[in-house]
C-alpha cells in the first residue's frame, strides 16, 4: 500500500464532505467520483473504515456517507444471539457488524443504535460496540407465561431473545402456567436486571389448537383483521363495471383469453391471451387494475402499504387486501367484465420482443383453467379435457411452444431457474400436520412464470428507458464467502463452478450450468437450495441495478397488486404515464415517496418470509415428533463448530451435535468445512449420505435432535 496516496485520498474524501455543494453519496458512488479502480476498492472501503471511527464521516440508514457530527456514526439494526454477543445491520452496508458480547452495551433485539467499530479484530468479520441506544424495536413479545407466588415471567418464543420477562402480579391478566400471551414491554433490563413487562393478550393455552400458528402471527405483528371502515370502504368501491369505468379504455372483451391458478387460489390477478400473426407470437398478459379501487393514500391504501404483501402460513392466508375486492371485484373471473393493465408484446421465434403496448383495458376471463387440467391437456393428451376445452387447446399448444423459447433464451442469457421441490405441509382438521409433500411444478406453472417474467421485464424497461421515477425489483451478485463454501460443498459431489479471479465474483451462467448439471440426480434438491441460500436477497429500489438470478439489466414487479404493494404502486405510475399526467409535479412526488416505499416492502417482504419459514419449521418438528425413534437416511447439509446438520429427503433438517458423535474426538475444520475425528481420522463432509436415528424435538426451538444411526457407525468401524 502507498501510504502517501492512501492518507492523500482519505484528506480528499475529508474536503469533498466538508464542501458546503457536497450531496451525501454512496461508497459506489463515491468511487466513481474518485475514479478508483476496482481493485483498490478495499482499501477505499478501509479509509471510509477509518474515518467512521474518527468520527470524520458519517453514514445514513442507507449507506450515504456525509461529513460527521458530534453523535454521528454508524446506525442500525441490533439482532442479538441467545449466546450474548449479537450483530447490528446496517443499510447500504453487505455485510453486518460483528458485536461481541462484551461491547452489547445493554442493548435489545430490534434496538436503532449507534456503534463505533473496533480497531485489530481477528477473523473476517468486522466487529463493532454499540456506544448508544437511540430507541426500542420491540415493544411486544410473544411468549409462555409461568406463575410463580407472587409473580410471573415469559418465555419468549423469539430464540434471539436470551431473557425471560418479568411480570408483577399486577401484570399477569389472570394467566396461568402454560397460557401462551402478548406482552407490552415496560422495562428492557440491563445487566442486573430482567426486561419486565405486562400481558395485554392471552392467546389460548399452549395445547389448544391453533394457538401456535397464532403466536407466530402475533409474534411477527402481522396485522390479521380489517377495521370496520376498511371493510366498509372495500364494499363501497367494489360495484360492478360500468360503462363510465370502460370509458377510454381498450375493449379486449372478444380476446380469447383464461386465467390458469391452483384449484384453491381465490384472487385472480393475472390473465393470459395468445394469438399468431404470421412467426410471431402476440403474448397479452393482462393485469387486475386494482389502483382503480384503491385510490393513493386512501384508508385502503395506507392498510395495503401497512400490510405490504399478504401472508401465505401453512394453514392460513393473511391478505394485503380485504376479501371484497380481492376475491371479488379485483379477481378476474371467469365470464366477467374486469379493469385491467394489459402488456401486449409480439414475440419473435428467437423469444425477442419486437414490439409492445401497456395499455388500460378492459377484459373478460373465457375460462378459469387450473395448472393441473392445463398439464393433463398439454402432457398427458387427456382426451375428456380436451374435449372439454376444445376451443382452447390449440391456444394451449401454441403458449407450451413459446413458453419454450423464453426458457431456452432466458437460460442462454444466465438467467437462474432454481427447479427444486418445495415442501407442502398437510394439516389435519385440528392443524396437524399429517404429511410433507413437494409442491408440484409442471409445463401449465412454468408457462405462467414465464409469461409474468416477460411482461415484468418489458415494463421496466419501458420505465427505465423513460427516465421517470420508478419501483424496480433488483438482486445484487452474491457475497464472494457464500459463493466459496458453495463451490466447497458442490466439490464433495464432483462438481464445481468458476470463480472470477480478478474480483472474487461469479456469472449467473455458472450457477445455471451447475443447475443443470445436476438436474435429475438424488442431491438436485439439496445443492439448488443450498446454492439458493448462498444467493443475496432481492429488494425493491429506486435505483435500477439489475438482477442477478435473471441476468437482467431491468426487472420489476407488475403481475400482482392483489398481494403485492409495489406492483399496486408502479400500476399508479403506469396509469398517469399513459394519461400524460406524469408532469413535473407528479415526477416530484415519487422522488419523494418512492425510496421509503422500496425500504419498508422490502423489509415487509422479510417479515412476511421468516413469518412462513417459521410456521413450516414448527410444523415440521410437530410432525417429526411422530418420528421419534426411527431411522432415516439424509444428506449433510451444513457443519459448524457445535454439530453436523441433515437434511431428510422431506426438507426437513435436525442436527447431530458433536458432543454426541462417540467413537472419538471430533473438530471442525474451517478451511474444508469438514467434522473431523482426531485419532480415527473419521470425515464428515457437506452432501455426504447418512443414516440417522430420530432422538428428540424440542418444540421450544422447533428443532429436531438426530444420532448417528447405529448400522451407519458399524459400517464405519467394518470399513
Amino acid at each position: 500500500m502507498d501510504r502517501s496516496l492512501y492518507e492523500k485520498r482519505k484528506n480528499l474524501i475529508c474536503e469533498l464532505v466538508n464542501d458546503k455543494f457536497y450531496v451525501p453519496m454512496k461508497e459506489k458512488e463515491l468511487a466513481a467520483f474518485m475514479q478508483v479502480r476496482p481493485e483498490e476498492r478495499e482499501e477505499l472501503k478501509t479509509i471510509l473504515n477509518e474515518l467512521l471511527m474518527e468520527g470524520r464521516l458519517q453514514i445514513s440508514k442507507r449507506g450515504k456517507y456525509s461529513k460527521g457530527e458530534e453523535g454521528g456514526g454508524l446506525v442500525g439494526t441490533f439482532i442479538s444471539h441467545p449466546k450474548g454477543f449479537g450483530f447490528v445491520e446496517i443499510e447500504g452496508r453487505s455485510e453486518d457488524l460483528y458485536i461481541p458480547e462484551g461491547g452489547v452495551n445493554g442493548a435489545f433485539h430490534q434496538d436503532q443504535v449507534q456503534v463505533e467499530l473496533l480497531k485489530g479484530q481477528g477473523g473476517r468479520r468486522q466487529e463493532a460496540r454499540i456506544v448508544k441506544i437511540l430507541s426500542h424495536g420491540l415493544t411486544k413479545v410473544v411468549g409462555t407465561y409461568q406463575k410463580s407466588k407472587s409473580f410471573g415471567f415469559v418465555i419468549p418464543d423469539l430464540e434471539k431473545i436470551s431473557t425471560d420477562i418479568y411480570i408483577p402480579a399486577e401484570g399477569s391478566k389472570g394467566a396461568v402456567t402454560g397460557h401462551k400471551v402478548v406482552v407490552e414491554l415496560t422495562d428492557y433490563g440491563d445487566d442486573k436486571h430482567k426486561p419486565e413487562g405486562r400481558i395485554t393478550e392471552i392467546l389460548g393455552h399452549v395445547n389448544d389448537p391453533g394457538v401456535d400458528i397464532l403466536s407466530i402471527v402475533k409474534g411477527y405483528d402481522l396485522p390479521v383483521e380489517f377495521e370496520e371502515k376498511l371493510l366498509n370502504q372495500a364494499e363501497r368501491v367494489g360495484k360492478p363495471v360500468s360503462e363510465a369505468d370502460m370509458a377510454g379504455r381498450r375493449d379486449l372483451r372478444s380476446l380469447q383469453m383464461v386465467t390458469i391458478d391452483g384449484e384453491d387460489a381465490k384472487d385472480l390477478d393475472d390473465a393470459v391471451s395468445l394469438t399468431r400473426e404470421g412467426e410471431n407470437y402476440c403474448l397479452g398478459v393482462h393485469i387486475a387494475d386494482v389502483s382503480n379501487y384503491v385510490q393513493e393514500n386512501s384508508a385502503l391504501d395506507r392498510e395495503a402499504l401497512n400490510r405490504g404483501t399478504s401472508v401465505y402460513l401453512v394453514d392460513r392466508v393473511i391478505p394485503m387486501l380485504p376479501h371484497t375486492l380481492s376475491n371479488g371485484i379485483c379477481s378476474l373471473n371467469q365470464g366477467e367484465d374486469r379493469l385491467a393493465l394489459s402488456c401486449l408484446m409480439k414475440v419473435n421465434k428467437k423469444g425477442e420482443v419486437v414490439s409492445y403496448e401497456i395499455a388500460e383495458t378492459v377484459i373478460c376471463v373465457d375460462r378459469r383453467m387450473s395448472y393441473t387440467a392445463v398439464r393433463k391437456i398439454l402432457e398427458e393428451g387427456d382426451p375428456e379435457l380436451i374435449q372439454e376445452y376444445e376451443e382452447l387447446v390449440p391456444m394451449f399448444q401454441d403458449m407450451q411452444e413459446l413458453a419454450a423459447i423464453l426458457r431456452k433464451k432466458r437460460r442462454q442469457r444466465g438467467s437462474i431457474d432454481f427447479d427444486f421441490p418445495e415442501s407442502k405441509i398437510i394439516l389435519d382438521q385440528k392443524g396437524n400436520p399429517v404429511s410433507i409433500e413437494p409442491y408440484e411444478r409442471n409445463v401449465a406453472t412454468d408457462l405462467i412464470e414465464d409469461f409474468m417474467l416477460l411482461a415484468n421485464e418489458t415494463v421496466a424497461q419501458h420505465f427505465y428507458w423513460m427516465e421517470v421515477p420508478f419501483l424496480y425489483r433488483t438482486h445484487e451478485t452474491p457475497d464472494t464467502e457464500k459463493i466459496e463454501k458453495l463451490a466447497t460443498f458442490i466439490h464433495n459431489f464432483g462438481y464445481h463452478i468458476k470463480i472470477k479471479t480478478s474480483d472474487h465474483e461469479v456469472h449467473p451462467k455458472e450457477i445455471q450450468k451447475l443447475l443443470a448439471s445436476i438436474e435429475g440426480t438424488e442431491e438436485e434438491a439439496l445443492i439448488a437450495r443450498l446454492a439458493l441460500r448462498s444467493m443475496k436477497q432481492a429488494k425493491y429500489s429506486v435505483e435500477c441495478t439489475g438482477h442477478f438470478g435473471l441476468a437482467c439489466a431491468c426487472y420489476c414487479h407488475f403481475t400482482s397488486p392483489i398481494r403485492r404493494y409495489p406492483d399496486l404502486q408502479i400500476h399508479r405510475i403506469i396509469k398517469e404515464q399513459l394519461r400524460g399526467r406524469l408532469m413535473e409535479k407528479r415526477i416530484d412526488h415519487y422522488k419523494e415517496i418512492l425510496p421509503e416505499v422500496a425500504r419498508q416492502t422490502s423489509r415487509l417482504e422479510r417479515r412476511a418470509d421468516e413469518a412462513e419459514r417459521e410456521t413450516d419449521k414448527l410444523k415440521k418438528a410437530q410432525y417429526m415428533k411422530h418420528h421419534i425413534g426411527e431411522t432415516l437416511e439424509g444428506i449433510i447439509s451444513g457443519i459448524t463448530a457445535w454439530g453436523i446438520y441433515v437434511e431428510l429427503p422431506n426438507t426437513v433438517e435436525g442436527m447431530i451435535h458433536v458432543a454426541r458423535l462417540t467413537g472419538d474426538y471430533y473438530y471442525y475444520k474451517e478451511e474444508t468445512f469438514e467434522m473431523v475425528g482426531r485419532d480415527t481420522g473419521r470425515c464428515f463432509k457437506l452432501g455426504q449420505r447418512l443414516k440417522v436415528f430420530v432422538d428428540s424435538v424440542d418444540m421450544v426451538s422447533k428443532s429436531v435432535d438426530f444420532l448417528l444411526a447405529e448400522d451407519d457407525m458399524e459400517e464405519e468401524e467394518q470399513g
